[in-house]
């Protein structure tokens, strides 16, 4: 698995994961209740997870629907 994006806005990740669901790529949200290891303060990125065949592919449909949360 690779991560498409990170982000510390959970409505930007909502959002890309079900841009990638419409699309009929699965994907799975890392890292999010890491933020209680820094106080619940929402530092730390949470990470869109897609399989390495899908990268590719939900890279380029984010870059579109996402652009300003692609690095």
């Amino acid at each position: 698995m690779r991560a498409v994006l990170k982000s510390t806005d959970p409505v930007v990740i909502s959002y890309a994961s079900d841009i990638l669901s419409q699309e009929g790529i699965e994907s799975v949200v890392f890292d999010t209740h890491a933020s209680v290891m820094d106080g619940s303060m929402g530092f730390l990125p949470r990470r869109l997870m897609v399989l390495d065949e899908d990268f590719a592919r939900a890279e380029a449909l984010l870059r579109e629907a996402v652009p300003d949360a692609m690095p």
